[in-house]
């Protein structure tokens, strides 16, 4: 039976969160459960907007699809949120130039279906680490082209600039990835107000360390916060195969 917990959090420093996440462990249209986190950006309360409109489209138009594959379901939503994210910028000045990250999972019979756009990530835990998205950002186009180390990386002045948002472009592209889930993993959906406060195998180990699924989230927005809460921060934990666990 899958499991999951979800919390946002303003950050230490902002005075807006413009996060907004979803779950659902029930079916929504032809998925049997759907889980986003989105990042929004722009000026004042465009970034706030952006987001939850932008989720809000994509429920919608999963809840309304026909299609059976969750690659085409997701895709198409994700279109339609640009289109009217877009359009929504276009009617409203106060709007003019945001955009937002989004990461959705669905579980489907032992495997876990991903779309991503932008730089908020998709995680598999259990005895390691795993970002199974891949970050839409300038800096991670330096790494990929022998630039910089991911190690300078994290502290890179251009971190935050993303090359890929909903509503930053007529048209969209999303990564989409496919993965077959064993026993124990833990899947870790979140914005970057996590993983620039909080290394990997930090996060690694707080997942790791036992106690509920509200206790390890509620951790993380803590460490992060700790290490000064410069962004928002959105964590989704999924135990998509809670009842399969082996135990001694």
């Amino acid at each position: 039976m899958l499991k999951s917990y979800a919390i946002t959090d303003i950050g230490r420093r902002r005075q807006l969160n413009q996060d907004f996440i979803y779950f659902s462990e029930e079916p929504v249209g032809n998925l049997p459960n759907v889980f986003i986190v989105a990042d929004g950006m722009g000026g004042h309360n465009a970034g706030d907007f952006a987001s939850r409109y932008a989720v809000e489209t994509i429920v919608e138009e999963i809840a309304a699809s026909f299609e059976k594959n969750p690659v085409a379901i997701m895709g198409k939503a994700i279109e339609k949120a640009n289109t009217r994210t877009r359009q929504k910028a276009y009617e409203d000045i106060s709007l003019s130039g945001m955009g937002t990250t989004i990461v959705i999972a669905t579980f489907i019979a032992g495997h876990l279906e991903v779309a991503n756009v932008g730089d908020s990530r998709l995680y598999v835990v259990n005895d390691k680490i795993t970002q199974v998205t891949v970050d839409h950002s300038l800096v991670e186009e330096m790494i990929r082209m022998g630039g910089i180390d991911r190690e300078s990386a994290r502290n890179h002045p251009d971190k935050n600039i993303i090359t890929r948002a909903i509503g930053a472009r007529d048209n969209v592209e999303a990564d989409f990835f496919e993965l077959e889930l064993k026993a124990g993993d833990c899947v870790l959906l979140c914005s970057d107000g996590l993983t620039n406060m909080v290394e990997d195998e930090v996060i690694m180990h707080i997942l790791n360390s036992g106690g509920s699924l509200k206790d390890r989230a509620e951790e993380l927005v803590r460490t992060a916060n700790y290490n000064g809460g410069r962004d928002n921060i959105s964590v989704i934990i999924i135990e998509p195969l809670a009842d399969e666990v082996e135990h001694d």
